[in-house]
């Protein structure tokens, strides 16, 4: 089966390097931006899509990051245990990927979030996600309109809704948002233990199977301790 996901792969073992000095004692995913924990900002939006469960990966201070979520309901928390080896995010997937039952399932990074438009993106991001020609769809958000954009982009974006790669040396008009949906047997199938989800995006894209929708809002990318004031300016102007 690949039908609508219900589950979110919430990638929040990362050791936060960038945001260091701040995460050397916080783990990332609790830096606070506007009075609310990244990692709240994120399945708050994924509750309001009504995303029935999330499934939070956990290594570096896992302790900090399991007594945050021990009272949330909506959406329910499962906790993945990767306290002894640091899985990357295709290792994070494979380790969990019975729970999903050969149906897809979201992805989520945790320094990302967005203001939302007139609907809520995931919404429109299920609605959009068709198994039959798809095997990734992924939430782009527009560069030049994002907080906390540093680079050149990630992804060309084509009138059909196919999402290919930037080459090396080019620019591209939009970023990975942190956000999609992605089909798991391939993670199910893979011999290791640990590596990286971005190459299964890359042949998908190669294989014309990897979709991409413009997010509707503005897309805040909190990597690094200066970023947070960013991201925390851009959210004051929506309510000035």
């Amino acid at each position: 089966m690949n039908g609508r996901p219900d589950t979110a792969m919430v990638f929040a073992a990362g050791l936060g390097t960038r945001m260091r000095p701040i995460s050397d004692t916080i783990p990332k995913p609790l830096v606070k931006v506007a009075g609310k924990a990244l990692i709240d900002h994120c399945l708050d939006l994924f509750e309001k899509a009504g995303v029935r469960r999330a499934i939070v990966n956990v290594h570096y201070l896992a302790d900090q990051i399991e007594a945050h979520l021990k009272d949330r309901k909506n959406p329910e928390i499962i906790i993945s245990d990767e306290r002894e080896k640091l899985l990357d995010q295709g290792g994070g997937i494979k380790k969990v990927v019975t729970l999903f039952d050969t149906q897809p399932c979201y992805l989520c990074n945790t320094d990302a979030f967005w203001l939302e438009g007139p609907m809520s993106n995931i919404a429109r991001l299920t609605d959009l996600w068709d198994p039959q020609r798809m095997d990734a769809l992924l939430l782009l958000a527009d560069r030049k309109n994002s907080v906390g954009v540093d680079w050149d982009g990630d992804f060309h974006l084509a009138d059909d809704g196919r999402a290919t790669k930037r080459a090396e040396g080019e620019v591209a008009d939009f970023v990975y948002s942190g956000v999609g949906i992605i089909k798991t047997e391939p993670f199910a199938q893979d011999p290791r233990d640990v590596f990286r989800l971005a190459p299964f995006l890359f042949e998908a894209a190669q294989k014309g199977r990897l979709c991409g929708l413009a997010l509707e809002g503005q897309w805040l990318h909190v990597g690094t301790p200066a970023a947070i004031g960013e991201a925390e300016a851009a959210i004051a102007r929506t309510k000035q």
